[in-house]
């Protein structure tokens, strides 16, 4: 494929394989499950109880079709690839069998592990393949997510050759994962044992990375929820009650909130439309809280850096929090996780990781990250060149 062709996020995920140090010339993907592993993970996967469903859904329809369906883990590592023999004994001429890793950083440009990390339905054509071995094949995936926490839990993905790759397939593909996501909804509404239900009361979603207003889910007793797109005034109210279980008095409230004093009665305004819209079941006063169980973007992040998962932090990671918000109790949370992910980065000396962070729109012109970068890069990496440019351009800019 011509550079002049790419796709965008074809061309973002070659820059990260590359960063990754994968070798284009690699004729398979590494393993990253032996047998006896793979049995005992794949058998304790909460894929395992919906799989024979996908298998009967879509992996049927990819055996007539001379394809395969294939379903990873939430580390792009493949559980299940099925189809005819004489297919998955071309299969293995890649590396595409149970127990090897698809993720971009290991295998490639790739449709599993690009869905991995974009979290949303890919189509990767053949010659788009980082790998030439990869490049007869062509490949459509989806994530499949945790119906109660929308965490990830794997990826469907079917591959075949050229005919597959048509929008029908990522439709089929699509439409299949959202059949398993409400079979596994079922299992935990008809009370499975192998499905425990959550505990009584509401529960609380908050997504507000990299997004100026937040969206908010509100589930009761961990069924499916309803979603709410907050204005970024409640987006900032909702954040900082959301980080202070305890709650906050009207007066540490209106401090966090608002630069300037006075400002008790526009506070109050807002707190009642905001209990309008939520219920004074969710929104309760004295000191003002939100009754429920909290899980946020930002808490996600945080649990990850607190557990030294730098990669699955950077994932996580979607851009600062509420990046228009002058408020200061925000702009204080904003800052400090900011901070902690970069520094991570800059502490952590791995390539592919400092090129996500400097691909993105928050870290395009960090200078420091730049160098920290070009001090890692190899001379021989592919990528070195256009680190070298971006350190350029920003020295004449910066003067």
């Amino acid at each position: 494929m011509s550079v002049d062709s790419m796709r965008a996020h074809v061309a973002d995920s070659w820059h990260l394989s590359a960063a990754a140090g994968v070798d284009a010339e690699a004729a398979e993907a590494p393993i990253t499950l032996d047998a006896g592993d793979l049995r005992d993970h794949r058998s304790a996967h909460p894929l395992a109880r919906v799989f024979p469903l996908l298998d009967d859904v879509l992996g049927q329809a990819a055996r007539e079709c001379g394809a395969i369906m294939a379903v990873s883990d939430a580390a792009g590592q493949l559980l299940w690839v099925c189809g005819t023999p004489s297919t998955l004994r071309r299969a293995e001429s890649i590396g595409f069998v149970e127990g090897s890793n698809w993720d971009e950083r290991m295998a490639g440009t790739n449709a599993p592990g690009m869905a991995l990390r974009l979290g949303q339905t890919v189509l990767v054509r053949g010659s788009e393949h980082f790998r030439r071995s990869v490049q007869p094949w062509s490949c459509a995936a989806t994530p499949i997510l945790d119906p109660t926490s929308s965490s990830l839990l794997g990826v469907l993905d079917v591959t075949g050759g050229d005919d597959i790759a048509v929008p029908q397939t990522t439709a089929m593909v699509r439409a299949a994962a959202r059949m398993a996501e409400a079979e596994l909804a079922r299992d935990l509404l008809t009370g499975r044992p192998e499905a425990p239900r959550s505990g009584p009361g509401l529960q609380v979603g908050v997504e507000l990375l990299g997004r100026h207003e937040a969206l908010l889910t509100v589930s009761p007793d961990g069924r499916s929820g309803t979603t709410l797109r907050l204005t970024p005034r409640h987006s900032e109210i909702v954040l900082l009650l959301g980080t202070a279980p305890h709650g906050l008095s009207g007066d540490e409230l209106a401090v966090l909130l608002y630069e300037d004093d006075g400002a008790s009665s526009t506070l109050r305004a807002e707190l009642n439309r905001l209990r309008h819209l939520l219920g004074d079941e969710l929104l309760v006063s004295r000191p003002y809280r939100l009754a429920a169980a909290v899980a946020g973007d930002w808490l996600a992040v945080e649990a990850r850096l607190a557990a030294g998962d730098l990669r699955g932090a950077l994932r996580a990671y979607r851009g600062p929090v509420l990046p228009r918000s002058t408020a200061p109790g925000v702009v204080r949370l904003r800052e400090q996780l900011h901070h902690s992910v970069r520094g991570g980065l800059l502490a952590c000396r791995e390539p592919d990781l400092m090129a996500s962070w400097t691909r993105s729109a928050w870290g395009a012109d960090d200078y420091e990250m730049w160098l920290a970068q070009l001090d890692v890069v190899a001379a021989t990496s592919p990528v070195r060149a256009l680190v070298e440019g971006q350190v350029a351009r920003l020295d004449r800019e910066l003067g």
